[in-house]
C-alpha cells in the first residue's frame, strides 16, 4: 500500500484504537478503550436511528442448531463460509453466519396479524466466518462480526416502502458520519450453483428493487455474480483511499425464508398469507464501518464520534484547578473531556499532541480569573474567548446535532 495513504490498520494501532494478538487468532481484534468509545457510539446512534424509524430490537444467541441454517438454506448453499459444527451432546450446533433465519424464528415465535405490519427488527449482534488466513486485514476482514442487521417482515404491497425508507436511512448515516456511497450497486445471480434455483422467486425481487431503486431517483449498475445464495441485493459501496470498492450497507427483498420457515400472518379475509422479509443493514458491520471511517477521516472523527471531544489546557500550572473543573462541567454535560496540563510538556506540545481532539480550550491567568476559556478548534479556527458554560453548551449542541460541522 502507498504509505502517503491512510492505512486504517496503522492508524488505528497508532491512536490506540484496536489492535491484535496471536494467543487471540488471525481475524480477531480486540478493542483498546478510545476504540471501544468510537464502536459504542457508533452502535449506540445506530440504536437510536432505528428506533425512531419505528424498529424493535432484539437479542438472539450466536450458536443455533445444524438443522436452523439446513432449513435457511445456509448450510446448503454457504457452508464453505462457516465454522464447522460442533457436537454438544445430541446436538450438532453452529457459530451463525448470519442473524436472518434467528429473527425468522423470533417472528415465527408469535402470530401475527396484518394490523402489526411491517414489523421492523433489528439487532446489532455478532455472527462468525470462517475467512482464510490470505484474506484478514485489519477491521475490514474479520472472522467475528458485529453486524448491524434488521429484518422488516411485511406485505408484499409494503415492501418496496419499507426497502426505499431503509435507503433513505442508509443516506442520513452516511451524512452523519461524513462519508459518502461511491455508487449503488444491483446485486444479482450469476453462473453456478450457489444460489436457489427458483426463477420466480429472482424474478420477482429483482423487479422490486428495481422499483424501489427507480423511486429512489439512485443511479444503480447491475453486477451478476454478487446476489446472496437466496435473492438479489442492494449494495451501497464505499472505497478506500486507493480506490478499492466494498460493500458496506445492504437492502434485500427475501421471499425465500419466508417459505423455507412457513412463515404466516393473518390477512383481512381471515385467511394466512406469506410475508415478505426486507433484510436491510444501515453500516453494515461495525468493524468495516469504522475502518472506513478512520480511513475517511485520517482519524479526526467528526466531534459527535471522537473518542475526546474537548480537551482543556491550562497554560501554567496555577490554572490547573480552574481547568478541572472546566473538564468536570463538560463531563457533566455529557461530553468527553479531558485535561492536558503542565506535566504532559509545553503548551505548543500539548496543543499539537491533542491535534485530532475536535475542541481544545485554553485556560490562561485572565481566563481562569474571569471563567473563560480561549477556543481552538481542530481545523485550525479560533472562535475567540467565550464564558466556559456558553463554550460547553455551544460543543454539547454540535454534538447533538451529529454531522461535521465543529461549530455554529
Amino acid at each position: 500500500m502507498n504509505d502517503a495513504l491512510p492505512d486504517h490498520r496503522r492508524l488505528g494501532r497508532e491512536l490506540g484504537l484496536f489492535d491484535t494478538d496471536p494467543l487471540m487468532g488471525a481475524g480477531l481484534p480486540y478493542w483498546l478503550p478510545d476504540g471501544a468509545v468510537v464502536r459504542h457510539t457508533l452502535e449506540e446512534y445506530i440504536r437510536e436511528a432505528e428506533r425512531r424509524a419505528g424498529y424493535r430490537h432484539v437479542y438472539s444467541p450466536a450458536l443455533g442448531k445444524r438443522e436452523l441454517y439446513e432449513i435457511s438454506g445456509h448450510w446448503g448453499h454457504y457452508r464453505d463460509d462457516m465454522y464447522p459444527a460442533m457436537q454438544v451432546g445430541a446436538d450438532e450446533v453452529v457459530l451463525r453466519p448470519s442473524l436472518c433465519p434467528h429473527h425468522a424464528l423470533i417472528y415465527r415465535s408469535r402470530s401475527h396479524s396484518y394490523r402489526e405490519l411491517p414489523l421492523r427488527i433489528a439487532e446489532l449482534g455478532s455472527m462468525h466466518r470462517a475467512e482464510l488466513s490470505g484474506v484478514l486485514g485489519g477491521l475490514t476482514r474479520v472472522r467475528a462480526i458485529q453486524l448491524n442487521d434488521a429484518h422488516i417482515f411485511c406485505t408484499l404491497d409494503q415492501a418496496v416502502e419499507e426497502a426505499r425508507a431503509a435507503l433513505e436511512l442508509i443516506a442520513r448515516a452516511y451524512a452523519d458520519l461524513g462519508i459518502e456511497a461511491v455508487r449503488h450497486r444491483l446485486s444479482l445471480p450469476g453462473e453456478g450453483g450457489k444460489y436457489v434455483a427458483d426463477p420466480e422467486l429472482w424474478r420477482r425481487a429483482t423487479a422490486l428493487l428495481r422499483e424501489v431503486l427507480d423511486e429512489s431517483g439512485i443511479d444503480y449498475e447491475e453486477a451478476e455474480g454478487e446476489a446472496a445464495f437466496y435473492g438479489p441485493k442492494i449494495d451501497v459501496q464505499i472505497a478506500d483511499p486507493a480506490g478499492r470498492e466494498s460493500t458496506l450497507s445492504t437492502v434485500q427483498i427475501d421471499f425465500h425464508q419466508p417459505a423455507r420457515f412457513d412463515l404466516r400472518y393473518i390477512g383481512a379475509d381471515g385467511a394466512k398469507h406469506r410475508p415478505v422479509m426486507v433484510h436491510r443493514s444501515i453500516i453494515g458491520s461495525v468493524e468495516r464501518a469504522v475502518a472506513h471511517l478512520i480511513e475517511a477521516h485520517r482519524g479526526a472523527f467528526p466531534a459527535w464520534l471522537a473518542p475526546v471531544q474537548v480537551v482543556v489546557l491550562p497554560v501554567a500550572q496555577e490554572q490547573v484547578e480552574q481547568a478541572v473543573a472546566v473538564v468536570r462541567q463538560a463531563v457533566e454535560l455529557g461530553l468527553r473531556a479531558e485535561l492536558a496540563g503542565p506535566a504532559d510538556g509545553s503548551l505548543g506540545a500539548r496543543i499539537r499532541g491533542v491535534r485530532l481532539v475536535p475542541y481544545q480550550a485554553v485556560v490562561g491567568a485572565r481566563e481562569a480569573a474571569e471563567g473563560l476559556a480561549a477556543v481552538r478548534l481542530r481545523d485550525g479556527r479560533r472562535p475567540g474567548e467565550l464564558p466556559v458554560p456558553e463554550l460547553l453548551r455551544r460543543i454539547a449542541d454540535r454534538v447533538a446535532a451529529r454531522g461535521t460541522a465543529l461549530w455554529e
